[in-house]
């Protein structure tokens, strides 16, 4: 049985990730939660999100992991990311590129199984 509590707070955490124009950290999405839920409940929570695929998770150029909605994912079994995301080394965001195609050539022995392009330099907001 869900707790209301859990609902609420994760209920909260998907309009949080949705209104976002960039990735969220533990920590960003802690701050604005506040006294909903616990560090801990929010990483059940983030950790249930991936796994129903309505977000996933981005590791950032300095290890540190931020989550962002899956807007054009596919659908599970065959879920994936394989999109570009941007690390803004001024200001410290990430953001998802879905109109940039990543590409790569591996040799024939290696299957891929998940895909991680991250990009880094400066946003437009930065370089105004």
């Amino acid at each position: 049985m869900k707790s209301t509590r859990n609902t609420t707070a994760k209920s909260a955490i998907q309009l949080l990730l949705q209104q976002s124009s960039v990735a969220l950290s533990h920590k960003d999405i802690q701050n604005e939660v506040g006294k909903l839920c616990n560090r801990v409940t929010i990483y059940r929570i983030l950790d249930r999100l991936v796994e129903e695929g309505e977000i996933h998770k981005i590791i950032n150029t300095d290890g540190v992991i931020k989550y962002a909605p899956c807007n054009q994912c596919e659908s599970h079994p065959n879920h994936n990311h394989d999109h570009v995301h941007f690390s803004c080394v001024k200001c410290d965001t990430v953001t998802c590129l879905d109109n940039v195609q990543p590409s790569y050539n591996l040799p024939p022995d290696y299957k891929v199984q998940e895909v991680n392009f991250t990009l880094s330099g400066i946003c437009p907001n930065c370089i105004k």
